[in-house]
């Protein structure tokens, strides 16, 4: 489950062309590293998610929503001119707040982009410790599921 996030089987070990991608990431462990009470980077979770763009009720269907997440997370992606662009929302503040760093991330990138990327700012804000079983599974799940999108993607 662990090369979901970080696809370390890697069989290519030229590290793929992510900057816009990476610049992202730096940019949200700069954010958290404001931080150094937990309470206040949930609070900058909950934040970030009640910032986001709530999502049209025709996308809140069965067919949207994630496995494996606890809580209600509808995913929808559109690819268009060989970007994958990601909208999402979800009934639970934190998890929203996931979401909308999860898309702020991948959203705008190529398939292989996507299926590329080595999702570090996850580990290096400390959200990976600090988000309950369930929680974590549930990162996983809406990770898994961004790079099918990408997988099913790359052959169009």
């Amino acid at each position: 489950m662990e090369d979901i996030i970080h696809n370390v089987g890697r069989s290519n070990p030229q590290p793929p062309n992510l900057g816009g991608l990476n610049e992202i990431q730096d940019e949200i462990i700069e954010e958290f590293s404001a931080f150094d009470d937990w309470m206040d980077k949930y609070q900058l979770l909950i934040d970030l998610g009640n910032e986001q763009e709530p999502l049209d009720n025709q996308y809140k269907t069965e067919s949207n929503l994630i496995d494996g997440c606890q809580s209600r997370v509808w995913l929808v992606a559109d690819y268009e001119d060989g970007i994958i662009r990601f909208k999402a929302e979800s009934d639970a503040l934190i998890v929203k707040g996931i979401v909308t760093l999860l898309i702020r991330v991948l959203s705008g990138h190529t398939p292989k982009e996507i299926l590329d990327a080595d999702l570090y700012f996850i580990d290096r804000i400390g959200l990976k410790e600090h988000l309950s079983p369930t929680r974590s599974n549930g990162l996983l799940a809406m990770v898994k599921q961004m790079r099918m999108y990408a997988l099913a993607f790359s052959t169009k």
